[in-house]
């Protein structure tokens, strides 16, 4: 996997930033919209497949872009996005 492609999909009040393989293998990390200003990270499952690629690390770190360019905050309230913001301190910005 030369380049690691993270999409969103967004339904009403929840959505998910998304990592699909060729053969269709998805790493995931979902969330909810805690009003207008706040995303409450929920959820990551990465398969065994995306192991050691930074797969997990890239989708935390989308949903972070894109709360800065839309002004919100981010509650990770899932294990792995919690670690992943104490390992990038350059991210409390968007830390709620």
């Amino acid at each position: 996997m030369s380049e690691i492609e993270i999409r969103l999909e967004e339904t009403g009040s929840k959505g998910r930033y998304f990592h699909r393989a060729d053969d269709g293998t998805e790493a995931e990390m979902t969330f909810s919209k805690a009003g207008e200003h706040l995303l409450i990270i929920d959820h990551t499952e990465v398969p065994d497949a995306f192991r050691g690629q930074g797969v997990g690390v890239r989708l935390v770190a989308r949903a972070v872009e894109d709360a800065r360019g839309s002004g919100k905050k981010i509650m990770p309230l899932c294990p792995f996005a919690a670690a992943q913001f104490r390992r990038h301190p350059e991210w409390a910005d968007v830390l709620k």
